[in-house]
């Protein structure tokens, strides 16, 4: 794994955007109608192409494919796990949203505008059977699109990201296995392949995990004791799956939710650090630069990196269309940097760009600050 062993790298979270006909075909796949299977293979290779370039162009040192074949950054696994069915829920079910303590003291703002915080539920999957990896072809397809894209290209590292057990149990649910342990192992075992494929075809994996933290919005009658001891079960569970995969092949990414919302509940980083730590992961990529959020870079001045690992805060955000300035990203970038040395700190993003800003044109331009703001850190940090 790459370190800013000379200047500021740069990277970011995973999503980005894809053009409109891409989207359109990646739904009509989604939803099981019928698409032109040639023309979609062909248009997620070209948009790979695209997408890696646009990030070298903007100064992206780590770069990815951008996710633009996935329909979804989790659900995507659907097409990559054999065990499961899609079914209505039995008669009683009750969701757990990923904002439900927010929900309960703003209910106005989720259900506002005629909309219900938690919608009807007629598409969820439930685990049936033992799971069993059958995405091969799909990841193989991945990594070869990735490489093909990067000919000719000058990046530092690349990366695919995967969904983290943890989080795949969420909206996969449970109706085969004994308890919670078994079935996130049996999705540990499951998607251990997929890891490990992207681990030896020289690419960098980025484990997905947003439920590490915002479970504890769903899990609104936990303590903190209580969902530490949640959260620590799926961390191991996902060491499992990380076995024999070495960790300087990894980085770790979690946030709070990309929900736009008030996250006044959200989990304190402070009280998960450690867990986040216990990762077995080269780089830990953490939401870092949202007004919720911003301030737990504090969190750094008594917790110790451990040595030989990397950190990527969040320093442009996903939550507003506001573009940061340079000198924001470059002061947010020497915080880290005196706390937990310049050559342990890479620039990231809090969350994937693609979906969630106004236009695709103002992720390309954060990322554009971002690079800018890598340099102005390098100046002050390394003297060039």
């Amino acid at each position: 794994m790459k370190r800013s062993t000379e200047r500021i790298l740069v990277t970011h979270a995973g999503n980005l955007p894809r053009s409109e006909e891409l989207a359109r075909l990646l739904t009509a796949k989604n939803e099981g109608h019928a698409y032109d299977k040639e023309a979609f293979a062909a248009l997620v290779q070209s948009a790979v192409t695209d997408v890696v370039k646009k990030q070298v162009d903007c100064g992206i040192d780590i770069v990815n494919d951008g996710e633009v074949g996935k329909s979804n950054f989790s659900r995507y696994t659907r097409e990559r796990l054999s065990g499961f069915v899609e079914r209505q829920p039995r008669p009683g079910y009750k969701p757990a949203p990923i904002f439900g303590r927010d929900l309960a003291e703003f209910p106005e703002y989720f259900n506002r505008g005629g909309r219900t915080a938690v919608g009807g539920h007629a598409r969820l999957f439930f685990c049936n059977e033992p799971l069993k990896y059958v995405g091969q072809a799909a990841v193989r397809t991945e990594i070869e699109h990735l490489k093909a894209a990067l000919q000719g290209l000058h990046v530092e590292e690349a990366f695919l990201p995967a969904v983290a057990p943890g989080t795949l149990e969420h909206w996969m649910k449970n109706d085969y296995y004994p308890n919670d342990e078994a079935y996130l192992y049996a999705i540990a075992d499951a998607m251990h392949d997929e890891y490990k494929a992207i681990v030896d075809a020289g690419f960098i994996l980025q484990i997905d995990d947003p439920d590490l933290a915002d479970a504890w919005q769903m899990n609104s009658h936990m303590s903190v004791a209580e969902y530490r001891k949640y959260a620590e079960l799926r961390i191991h569970a996902l060491n499992h799956a990380l076995r024999d995969i070495p960790p300087e092949g990894v980085r770790f990414h979690m946030c709070w939710g990309s929900y736009h919302g008030p996250h006044k509940y959200d989990i304190p980083l402070k009280d998960i650090v450690d867990l986040i730590l216990k990762v077995r992961a080269g780089a830990y990529s953490i939401e870092a630069s949202n007004p919720r959020h911003e301030h737990e870079w504090r969190v750094w001045e008594e917790v110790r990196l451990p040595e030989g690992k990397a950190l990527i805060p969040g320093v442009a955000g996903h939550a507003s269309d506001f573009i940061e300035h340079p000198e924001l990203i470059a002061e947010r970038l020497l915080r880290y940097a005196r706390l937990v040395g310049r050559e342990n700190v890479i620039a990231g993003t809090d969350c994937g760009l693609g979906a969630r800003l106004g236009h695709p044109k103002i992720a390309w331009a954060k990322f554009e600050t971002m690079a800018e703001g890598a340099r102005l850190a390098t100046k002050k940090l390394w003297g060039r």
